[in-house]
């Protein structure tokens, strides 16, 4: 984080990355001066309602993210920045997207928790984006240029006005990553309903164990157990807002309507009160790890690893294994997960894999035959790219082996099918 003060200072000189959150309400002009080497700008959590019409003078930016502001509309300044590639403007009140703001570069999207109605007619132009976040809108249709969109791997429509599937989506050679619970064209799940709810008093929440953009997961262990579960359990105490995938509460229904499996993280129970809703989860025993982590800005869609992390052949086609038999799991209960990555996998030292965070999860049982049958195409893709993003890290030796040539040949199967 960097101070106003510094940059009228003259003290920023130089730098790659500029992130200001001191209660904007204008864009600063010094930032100009940094022109010559500014190619990331976080001006998240401020005042601002506009951007300079002259922004393009920063001709180095490729990142720009101006979350939690006042915009009401998408600035046109954005569309003639000439390497402005990475867009966030998450949680603002933007209403209108025109034809001019987007670069043509565009390949991160982020417009969540906004009140826009349509998408400009020529967003099909943006042939090399792979991201697009927009949950939490008021969409009901998308362009039919939409088709155009070629290159695009991840989508949220989460939380929306959609009366109907979006059924141009079906055809997009490389989507793997899609959410579009909460929609008006969605049936709610009764499964939840079967699952016991108890008492929030029941359990005493002591150490968090993790955070993520839905919720907090705390240990947790009974004061009063009358259905005589797990003494020592995990607790998610789902937040109340729009998330960058969608309502919480979807994420727990579905969640519960995955069922049970060996590979999923195990629902216990539900809290459903007054203080919100919680999901009651199996502890993860000890020894249990992330194997992946999230994608970064350069990578966009597709996971990273921690420096120097490597998998042997053998260990990575079990874990291939595993995944595989959650995914076809998830398939007969029609439910697409929306996330399969790396970075929501554990795994022991064993191999043996757990499977969570359904954030971007979603039921289609209420799509016809052949939507259905597409949507599995698409979640098959992801698979393809989950392994080949396994294979990455796979060690030297084993990559001319059977193991590593059939996993290889599997990832071109569920990325061509």
């Amino acid at each position: 984080m960097h101070t106003l003060e510094q940059l009228k200072a003259g003290k920023l000189k130089g730098v790659t990355r500029l992130q200001l959150a001191e209660g904007l309400t204008e864009f600063p002009r010094e930032i100009f001066e940094l022109a010559d080497s500014l190619e990331v700008l976080d001006l998240s959590n401020n005042q601002l309602s506009q951007l300079p019409d002259d922004l393009h003078r920063l001709t180095r930016l490729r990142i720009l993210f101006a979350s939690n502001n006042c915009f009401q509309v998408l600035p046109a300044a954005l569309g003639v920045c000439p390497q402005l590639e990475m867009i966030g403007f998450k949680s603002n009140q933007i209403v209108d997207v025109s034809a001019t703001a987007l670069p043509k570069k565009t390949r991160w999207l982020i417009l969540t928790d906004n009140h826009i109605e349509a998408l400009p007619e020529n967003i099909g132009e943006l042939t090399q984006l792979q991201k697009l976040m927009l949950a939490g809108n008021h969409l009901h249709q998308l362009p039919a240029s939409f088709s155009q969109c070629q290159a695009l791997q991840l989508l949220r429509l989460s939380a929306n006005r959609f009366e109907q599937f979006p059924e141009i989506l079906l055809n997009l050679p490389k989507l793997a990553w899609l959410a579009f619970a909460g929609n008006p064209f969605c049936s709610p799940d009764s499964t939840a309903d079967h699952v016991p709810l108890v008492n929030r008093q029941q359990l005493l929440l002591t150490e968090q164990l993790g955070q993520g953009a839905s919720g907090v997961i705390s240990r947790a262990h009974w004061q009063h157990n009358p259905l005589n579960l797990p003494d020592n359990v995990a607790v998610k105490v789902f937040k109340g807002d729009i998330t960058s995938d969608g309502y919480p509460a979807d994420e727990l229904q579905i969640c519960l309507s995955a069922g049970s499996h060996a590979g999923l993280v195990q629902p216990l129970a539900r809290i459903d009160d007054a203080d919100g809703t919680a999901l009651v989860m199996r502890l993860i025993p000890a020894g249990f790890e992330n194997l992946g982590q999230p994608p970064s800005l350069d990578s966009c869609t597709r996971d990273t690893f921690k420096h120097g992390f490597t998998l042997d052949a053998h260990k990575i086609g079990y874990i291939v294994e595993q995944m595989t038999d959650v995914a076809q799991h998830l398939q007969r209960r029609k439910v697409s997960h929306g996330d399969l990555y790396a970075h929501n996998v554990l795994v022991d030292a064993d191999g043996t894999l757990l499977f969570g965070d359904f954030g971007a999860a979603s039921s289609y049982a209420m799509l016809d035959p052949a939507q259905q049958q597409r949507l599995t195409q698409i979640e098959q893709r992801a698979l393809g790219y989950f392994i080949e993003d396994l294979l990455s890290v796979c060690v030297p030796s084993d990559r001319n082996g059977e193991t590593f040539l059939s996993l290889q040949r599997l990832a071109e199967h569920y990325l061509t099918d």
